[in-house]
């Protein structure tokens, strides 16, 4: 009888701990979750800035700064993570074009405030890279340990489910090209 008992204590204790991992686990990709959203919002909130300075300069590329703009809209109206991924990706490629066009105005690469939001925009890229590669290991772990033995019977049991991972699409796998 009490081996029984020693057995189901075990059991339930076992269960309480892994349940405790899987929600630490998960609420650290929440958080590294939101970290990528404010470095995301800081890069949203200099890329105006950014486009008053080139508009002065590059008045024809009109078609360049829209999109920039709208690819902005897109990333504030995205509701989930999946959306706001696509959204920046998308961004990403047009922010590309954007830093291309100013190569074609020597004034504008030469302008001290535009050289200050691009190297403002530069940390916050490396910034943005440094926290979606805590993400992307956090959601390895906790993706992990929802499917393994014996902890994915606790993962089923309280609907712990798989997390996406932050992956690069589009115009970002591209290869930039820099002149001096």
């Amino acid at each position: 009888m009490n081996f029984i008992m020693i057995f189901v204590i075990l059991i339930v204790l076992w269960g309480v701990l892994t349940y405790n991992k899987l929600v630490t686990l998960r609420s650290r990709i929440d958080n590294s979750w939101a970290q990528i959203d404010v470095q995301l919002k800081r890069r949203f909130n200099l890329i105006p800035n950014l486009v008053s300075s080139v508009k002065g300069y590059a008045k024809h590329e009109k078609e360049t700064l829209e999109e920039v703009t709208a690819s902005r809209t897109k990333y504030l109206s995205a509701k989930t993570p999946e959306e706001k991924l696509g959204a920046n990706s998308e961004l990403t490629g047009v922010l590309s074009r954007l830093f291309a066009v100013a190569e074609n105005y020597p004034d504008l690469k030469a302008n001290t405030n535009f050289l200050d939001l691009q190297k403002q925009l530069k940390d916050t890229e490396d910034k943005i890279g440094y926290s979606r590669q805590f993400y992307n290991d956090t959601a390895m772990k906790y993706n992990i340990a929802i499917i393994q033995v014996p902890t994915s019977v606790v993962a089923n049991l309280f609907s712990f489910t798989s997390r996406p991972y932050y992956k690069t699409e589009g115009e970002e796998r591209e290869n930039v090209e820099v002149k001096f």
